[in-house]
């Protein structure tokens, strides 16, 4: 809950709520998805030591940051963040933000390129295909 404090989430909105909110204006454009300590267990990752964290919804209400709850009033989770895409979808939401202040930046292990034995020069400039729409 801390994390929502940094971020600035004054209140709390369901998923009910948001079509009303967006009727009436009072919905903003953009959600931001943000990372967060895990606290409900299901969706197929029960170990909480292999999936510590999950991934939070806020959207602006009267431009005052509001997280997303569901009806039994704590803060809904996604585990899947191809499952939450296509739940900001469904929700009217094209456009959002994504921060991740969990995970340290740059610790994924890249695979090493393979050089290929005889580079093909590339051109200094290639032009861009024409579209005369």
């Amino acid at each position: 809950m801390s994390q929502d404090v940094d971020l600035g989430i004054v209140g709390s909105v369901t998923q009910a709520d948001l079509a009303p909110l967006r009727e009436g204006g009072r919905l903003g454009d953009f959600a931001v998805v943000y990372r967060v300590e895990r606290v409900h267990q299901g969706g197929g990752y029960g170990d909480q030591g292999r999936h510590p964290l999950a991934w939070a919804v806020a959207v602006y209400v009267d431009n005052q940051l509001c997280r997303i709850f569901n009806a039994r009033g704590a803060g809904r989770e996604w585990n899947n963040i191809d499952r939450l895409c296509i739940w900001l979808r469904e929700q009217g939401f094209w456009y959002w933000w994504m921060r991740n202040d969990l995970e340290p930046v740059g610790a994924a292990d890249a695979e090493p390129e393979e050089p290929a034995e005889n580079p093909s020069p590339s051109p200094a400039y290639i032009d861009p295909p024409f579209s005369p729409f």
